[in-house]
């Protein structure tokens, strides 16, 4: 890994279908191109969507039309990929394409998880429980480790506040540093969890402020799900970023993050 580079997890939140996602890497490419010396961007991308409110939810295509899909923007682009896993049977047959393995917040206390992502020796991104002190991320950090992987990400996507509702403690982001690489999450911070009646509300309007607050407290990267269409997105279509405008929004924290050098 590049050293002094923004990290930049970025995509759209689960594979809507092959076409659509191979044309949306396109996109992604000419518009974070002039950022390149600036940047490390790892694709995100998720073949499921295990933990949507409905059942009648979109999830994915599911992990098999999944790898398939990663193999050809590997083949196509050549760039590093992020998916998250829900299963530890998961583990093994995706870390076979990806470069980093993400466990999802819901997800973050289980052990027998974290051990299995730590035994790829891949670098691993836990997203921080809705329900998780951030002193309490450590022995996430350290099951991991024990698992074999050493470098490992800390992603905050705010506490829950109530019913359908979260809130982003900033010091959350310094107290996790102590004990790995800290990103935050920009698009499932803003979320109104179930809060739409069978599926998650949000509030994009807040995403810009609060990535410019973030960067300005010093983390080493952002989480970003972006998409061309957000609203007719099949997945979290009210808190993912326009990505038209997400030059704009990386020049913006990028001129931050000097400043704060």
């Amino acid at each position: 890994m590049e050293k002094n580079k923004f990290y930049f997890f970025a995509g759209p939140c689960v594979i809507e279908g092959e076409e659509k996602i191979l044309k949306q890497v396109e996109v992604m490419i000419k518009i974070l191109s002039p950022f390149n010396d600036k940047i490390f961007w790892v694709f995100k991308a998720s073949f499921d969507k295990a933990n949507r409110t409905s059942i009648s939810s979109f999830r994915g295509v599911g992990i098999e039309r999944g790898i398939e899909v990663f193999k050809e923007i590997k083949r196509r682009f050549n760039l590093p990929i992020i998916t998250d896993v829900h299963e530890t049977n998961q583990v093994e047959k995706i870390s076979e394409v990806v470069d980093f393995i993400q466990i999802p917040a819901f997800l973050c206390r289980q052990t027998d998880l974290l051990l299995e992502a730590g035994k790829t020796k891949k670098p691993v991104n836990i997203k921080k429980g809705q329900f998780m002190a951030p002193e309490d991320m450590y022995y996430a950090v350290e099951k991991v480790k024990k698992g074999g992987s050493e470098e490992v990400f800390l992603t905050e996507r705010g506490a829950s506040f109530g019913y359908h509702n979260l809130v982003v403690d900033m010091r959350s982001l310094l107290i996790m540093k102590k004990f790995g690489k800290v990103i935050y999450d920009g698009t499932h911070s803003l979320q109104k969890p179930s809060g739409e009646g069978g599926f998650s509300g949000g509030e994009r309007e807040f995403l810009e402020p609060l990535c410019r607050a973030a960067v300005a407290v010093g983390i080493d990267g952002l989480f970003l799900e972006t998409h061309p269409e957000p609203d007719n997105a099949l997945s979290d279509s009210k808190t993912q970023f326009p990505l038209e405008n997400l030059g704009k929004l990386l020049e913006t924290l990028l001129r931050i993050k000097e400043v704060i050098k």
